[in-house]
Parts: C-alpha cells; structure tokens; sequence
C-alpha cells in the first residue's frame, strides 16, 4: 500500500533527503536557478538522477507552501515518511555502553523541534524521544529548521513519555532533567554510561509525574538580567558539553 506524502523545503532538507537511500522522494520542485546550485555543489554525485524533477517559478514554488510562508529557497520535495525504529528495536540491536537520547515532555514548536534535531545531529547524540501527539512531523518548518538533520537521527516517537523513561531506567539510564530552578550544575557531572537528557516546554515546563522520572536534576547558569534561554539553545549547550565531556 503506497504511503501518504508530504511536501518539505529548502536547500538542505531537500538534498539531504535526495541522498537518504532509505527516504523515498516522490518528486522534486525546483526552480531551474536551484538546480544549477544543486549540480555545482554535488558535481560528483547527480542527486536528481532519479527522481521526477518539474521545474517551477518562485512565485508557483510560494504557493505550494501553503500560508506557511517559509523561505524555500527554490526547492520543494514531496516526500514519504522514513521507516521508524522503536525503542525496543533500537536497544535490542544496540549494547553501546555510552548512549545518550533526548527526550522533550510536550515540546511542539515545529521550529524549536527541528532546531533541536539539528543539534542532536552536530553533537553525535543517539536519538530523540517525542510525543506523537506534540510531534508535527509533517511540518515543512519543522524540516527547514533542521537543516537536513532528519535524515540523519534516530525520532522515536512514543504514546507515553513517562512510560517510555520508565522502560529506559530498566535499561540503566540516568535520567537528567534541566530546569531553570534545578539546584545542579551539569558541567560537573560525569556524562559517561546511558543518559536520557529531559527537556520539559517553554511555557509550562514539566509535568510533576515527568519531572518524578528524574535521577539529577541541572540548571544552565545564566546572566541573571535574562529570564532564561529558548530550549533549543538550551539543549545546543548541554550537547556541546556532553559530546565534548565524553571525548576527553
């Protein structure tokens, strides 16, 4: 049975997804500027070679999007959704000692989300763990703001976030939640084993069921004239020092 399709946009989501041999891309919209750009920056490898390409103006390609009004960038790709992994699936072909997974308790803003992804794919983290019903994953600013990082990460998506921690623990994970009250200091602890990083939303932050799940509990220390940081920054610098932790 064929899978429902979705359009995403720009530059970099539509070549990464071009490149994914497991992602299945239905036809590319491209302004014929945007495909000499594509040609020059993948000279070694025709990326469009099998794939119906229909060739578009700027203002056809603003329409396709809708009232979303996103920069395409002159590149639209309707495409399939990727094969998902479960946990389960994941962890029974994975005994790596050091793994670490972000999980967001009801963070849905498309752009935060794809900024996060674009994060956990810089900093080498495993997955990322969302709640279906929060997780826009057709969103084409969800695929922008990621930046091709999709293609390239684990998303588990899942019913239940508590559920899914608890299962976790039963793994030998650590789970760290950041707060902006949270007493810890997370440059000071050691990063090595099994980490689940906890990230609760902007507005309401934790659920106290959630926030229970926790084992530490850390704070990013800030200029105090600032309230605090939007989550996808927050979740870059606690990614950056894990990732670099580890290393040393």
């Amino acid at each position: 049975m064929k899978k429902t399709t979705f359009l995403i946009v720009g530059r970099h989501a539509v070549a990464e997804a071009l490149k994914n041999p497991n992602r299945k891309v239905e036809r590319v919209f491209l302004t014929e500027d945007a495909q000499k750009k594509l040609n020059q920056e993948y000279q070694s490898n025709n990326i469009l070679k099998k794939v119906h390409v229909f060739y578009k103006s700027r203002k056809e390609l603003d329409n396709l999007c809708g009232r979303d009004e996103i920069a395409h960038q002159g590149l639209i790709a309707e495409v399939e959704q990727l094969e998902e992994l479960t946990l389960k699936d994941f962890l029974k072909n994975n005994d790596e000692k050091n793994l670490n997974f972000i999980a967001l308790d009801n963070v849905s803003d498309p752009r935060n989300i794809g900024s996060i992804i674009r994060t956990a794919v810089a900093f080498k983290m495993d997955g990322i763990i969302v709640k279906e019903r929060s997780y826009p994953f057709k969103s084409k600013l969800l695929y922008r703001s990621a930046s091709g990082g999709v293609e390239y990460i684990n998303i588990f998506r899942v019913s239940n976030v508590n559920t899914s921690l608890r299962f976790l623990k039963n793994k030998s994970f650590w789970i760290s939640a950041f707060d902006a009250d949270a007493p810890g200091d997370f440059t000071k602890h050691d990063w090595k084993g099994r980490n689940i990083l906890l990230f609760g939303s902007e507005g309401s932050g934790f659920k106290k069921k959630t926030l229970a799940h926790s084992d530490f509990q850390f704070k990013i220390h800030i200029n105090k004239e600032i309230e605090s940081l939007n989550i996808s920054n927050t979740v870059s610098i606690v990614c950056h020092h894990i990732n670099k932790s580890i290393k040393n």
